[in-house]
């Protein structure tokens, strides 16, 4: 292929990016007058968190956002954004190798995520939401069944570590598999707490891995992760502050899913390298989390006012609109230097 040839091709792949990335966008701007009309309708509201992590009554967090609740927000509307990016991926079917996985983790945890939503919503069994433990029992299932995907039909055995190398560590992939897909899928429920926080800082992270994918030459895969942004872009022009509803689990389980797959999809596995960076903010929410359940059991008492640390952020009196831009600021530019170490450190591909 001579060199003008090569900068037409990409310049068509390009092309293909932007355009689905922006049809993406539309549909979902398109469609989601009609689902908010059903979700209000038929009184899809998201029910308050009332227990503390630790136990015992949230009573910080009704004070921070007992009010907001009050006005009835539904949930439930994160079903448009994998129904569209579904739709969209199997309408052009792209290569199989590329999309199917993650197509395959958004579908089916967000269905599952739906399912939680829905139990939320009529508080079936008592509970807002299915139990901490049977969520976690098919979390762990759907993860183990793409470790074994990976590991057996794809091959891969390795880590990849900037500039070092690849490192082989044979079946040690599959818990690795799992605990990535496990982390990105708490770290990224954890972080949807304030209005566009996680919406935000979803966007620059697909959009952070579809530039890997995209220089990589996994075109295919960078047009999903468009496909994902542009559905996104819009989510947020309806979530941001004051939120005109909430994604809830379907949208927050299956995207953090998500990305844990597209990261590991990353040719040269530099994917998974640079997860802490592209999704740094929801990484450092996960730890406050930790750290706080650590604390109040080991010291008997809190580290933060609360957890996570956006919600601390704003018991210390920051408006939820700041911390929600400062932490998009910060998402942004540890994702920008995530590209950089990925970019390099992938060496030639």
């Amino acid at each position: 292929m001579t060199g003008l040839t090569k900068i037409i091709v990409e310049q068509g792949d390009l092309l293909r990016v932007l355009i689905i990335g922006a049809m993406s966008f539309l549909l979902t701007m398109l469609f989601t007058p009609a689902w908010t009309h059903v979700l209000y309708k038929y009184k899809f509201w998201k029910k308050p968190r009332e227990q503390a992590m630790y136990g015992g009554k949230a009573t910080v967090f009704q004070k921070l956002h007992g009010e907001k609740h009050k006005r009835n927000i539904p949930t439930l509307a994160g079903v448009l954004i994998w129904v569209v990016v579904a739709a969209i991926t199997i309408l052009f079917n792209f290569t199989r190798s590329q999309t199917y996985l993650p197509l395959f983790a958004i579908v089916s945890v967000g269905i599952l995520g739906a399912v939680d939503d829905w139990f939320n919503i009529r508080e079936i069994g008592g509970i807002k939401g299915i139990r901490a433990r049977h969520k976690m029992i098919w979390l762990v299932l759907i993860a183990a069944l793409g470790a074994w995907w990976f590991y057996s039909k794809l091959g891969m055995n390795s880590l990849h570590i900037p500039a070092w190398g690849d490192l082989i560590i044979g079946w040690w992939y599959i818990p690795l598999f799992m605990f990535v897909i496990l982390a990105t899928t708490n770290a990224v429920n954890i972080t949807d707490g304030l209005d566009g926080l996680s919406g935000g800082l979803l966007a620059v992270a697909f959009a952070s891995y579809g530039v890997l994918a995209f220089l990589n030459g996994q075109i295919s895969l960078a047009i999903f992760c468009a496909t994902i942004v542009g559905a996104l872009i819009s989510y947020l022009w309806f979530n941001v502050y004051p939120a005109r509803f909430f994604g809830g689990d379907t949208y927050a389980l299956s995207l953090g899913a998500t990305l844990g797959v597209v990261a590991m999809l990353i040719r040269s596995n530099v994917g998974i390298a640079v997860l802490p960076l592209i999704a740094f903010v929801p990484m450092v929410e996960t730890i406050s989390s930790m750290l706080q359940l650590l604390w109040r059991r080991v010291f008997k008492k809190k580290l933060f006012i609360i957890a996570p640390l956006h919600h601390h952020f704003e018991a210390l009196g920051w408006p939820e609109t700041k911390v929600t831009m400062r932490f998009w600021i910060i998402g942004l530019l540890m994702a920008v230097l995530g590209l950089i170490v990925g970019i390099v450190g992938a060496g030639p591909t």
